[in-house]
Parts: C-alpha cells; structure tokens; sequence
C-alpha cells in the first residue's frame, strides 16, 4: 500500500513539473459523490486525520453541513478541526466557538477539535516575501494527515474562498490570522484592522501560509483538497449575513494540487452561462475587485502548485 502511495503521489509530481495537475470533478452534490471523489485521489490516509473545514459563522452561511460531510468524516476516521477567528462574532472565543459548533451539530458526527485553544505555534514557510513564519494553533502537530474540505465561494476580503484560503486563514490561529491579514506587519488581533491596506501583500500571505501548512504535512504528500461548489454567495461562510447565492448548485472539485483546484473553480465559474439560474457577474467583480486570482498566480509563482490542470470526470 506504501508503494502505491508513493507512485501516486510521484504522478502528482510529475504532472506539477510538466506545468498540469489532475483535478477530479463531479456535478453530484451527496454525501456519497463526496465519498467517491475523494477515493479518485488514490489516497490511504494513515494515523491520525485531520477533517477542516469551516463551522460556519451562522446558519445563514453556506458551510458545509453535518450531515453531508459524516460518511467521508467516518471513513477517514478524522476529526473535525477549526481554529477562533480574529474578528467579533461567534467563533472569535473558544467559548463562543464550541457554543456554535454544538449549534450547528458537528459534535453529533465526529470529534471535534478548536486547534488553538491552548495556544499558537509556528511553522516554517518557503515564501518569505511577506511572512517569517506561519501562526498555526498547536493541535496542528496533532495531526498526520489532512483533508482540506472547502467551501468554494467569495470572500468580503480576498475576493475568493477556496482550498487555499481553507488551508491559509482556516488554519492559522487568531493571530496567525491577524498577521497574515496585514502582510507580516502584526500578529496582533487587536492591531492588524490598522495594517490591512496591502491586498497583494494579503493574498501573497494566503498563498504564502497555505503552503506552510502543505509542506508541513510531508511536503504535500499528506494532505488532499477538496472544494464543494454550491451555495457560491459573493460572502464566506464567516459573513453572518452573507448575500443569497446567484448560481446554481454545480459540483465537487479535487486534487493533491491546491492551486488547481482553486483555478479550476474558478474557471468553472467564468465558464457558466448566465441565464434565469445563474448570475455570475457579482462573484466574478468580487473576485477581480479583490484581486483574488492573485492566490493561484502567486501560489504557482512560489512552486505550491500549477494552475494549469487536467480536468477528470468521475461522473458516468
């Protein structure tokens, strides 16, 4: 099984270093295409399994729901992870936070695990344009492996919410949060609102902190991405009031490679016909206004993965 893996995960290479990355697709939306696309990865998580994905700010928001993540969450025999956020609301305390995750019902399918609740850590990043080093929670070193299960939609600030911001923001702790969102000036909740004027500086950071985490499991060869598109609002899932999504529900995306997969959302977007169902106008000028592509351009400038993509259906 140990060859295997690594035979795999030597293809994965080799597509990188040939400029294109398999990502997997399915226009099914259920527990079970879940479960399905994550096995077209080829992957045999071993030890202990590391599930993040976002706990959702409020009802209103688009995070992915208990009920259909549970058959994948079982299969790997993960726990669910999160960290606080670095904004008021109703994850911004460990408190708080667990009060939302009962809420919102994920203690009903799994373990659940806030990863700084007893603190920060830091790990190492390759990019040191922005950042010195990454600011995770210390349950981090928990974990062997990872399933980064995203939400692909906007984002109020970096234009675009996928694996990469899954991987950056959604793992860093509170100040690991702060000190990305002002480019490395501050690690400081308190301070970083000041320090939040240079949006290329942030979006490198994303890209920057995303791959601090995937080289921190085996250099990227413990760690899947996963994006689900649906409920695709121009607002994260951390907006408690985001705006009412404007496209249809259309798929599940895949891949080793993060950048691929963001880029492959993305693509999909710019791709659906606007009619009656969809409006993709609203995301895409939240997208561009934002800069959000910067992620993908920047995470393959820094050799976290390539943005040109082989795209595989799943679907007979």
């Amino acid at each position: 099984m140990k060859k295997l893996i690594l035979s795999i995960l030597l293809m994965a290479n080799a597509a990188l270093v040939f400029g294109q990355s398999k990502v997997y697709v399915t226009r099914e939306i259920t527990p079970e295409s879940l479960v399905r696309i994550y096995e077209a990865l080829g992957v045999q998580p071993e030890g202990r399994v590391a599930v993040k994905i976002s706990t959702g700010e409020s009802e209103a928001t688009g995070y992915l729901r208990p009920a259909f993540i549970k058959p994948l969450v079982d299969k790997v025999h993960g726990t669910i992870v999160e960290c606080n956020t670095a904004y008021a609301g109703s994850r911004n305390t460990s408190e708080a936070h667990w009060k939302t995750i009962r809420q919102h019902g994920f203690t009903q399918i799994a373990p659940v695990d806030i990863m700084d609740e007893e603190g920060s850590m830091q790990i190492a990043v390759a990019d040191t344009t922005h950042l010195r080093y990454n600011i995770v929670g210390t349950h981090l070193a928990y974990y062997d492996w990872m399933i980064n299960l995203a939400h692909f939609k906007g984002h109020q600030m970096g234009g675009l919410g996928g694996v990469l911001k899954n991987a950056s923001i959604g793992v860093a702790s509170a100040s690991g949060k702060a000190y990305i969102h002002s480019a490395g000036y501050t690690d400081k909740v308190e301070e970083f609102w000041s320090h939040v004027d240079d949006q290329d500086g942030f979006v490198e950071s994303m890209a920057a902190a995303a791959q601090a985490v995937h080289n921190f499991f085996g250099q990227g060869q413990r760690i899947v991405y996963i994006a689900v598109m649906n409920n695709m609002s121009i607002d994260c899932d951390c907006n408690a009031h985001p705006q009412k999504p404007l496209i249809a529900d259309y798929g599940i995306v895949a891949s080793l490679d993060p950048v691929a997969v963001d880029q492959a959302c993305y693509d999909i977007v710019t791709q659906i016909h606007n009619d009656e169902h969809n409006n993709t106008k609203p995301l895409l000028e939240r997208i561009a206004r934002q800069h959000g592509t910067h992620i993908m351009e920047w995470g393959e400038h820094i050799g976290l993965g390539s943005r040109q993509y082989e795209l595989i259906s799943i679907d007979k």
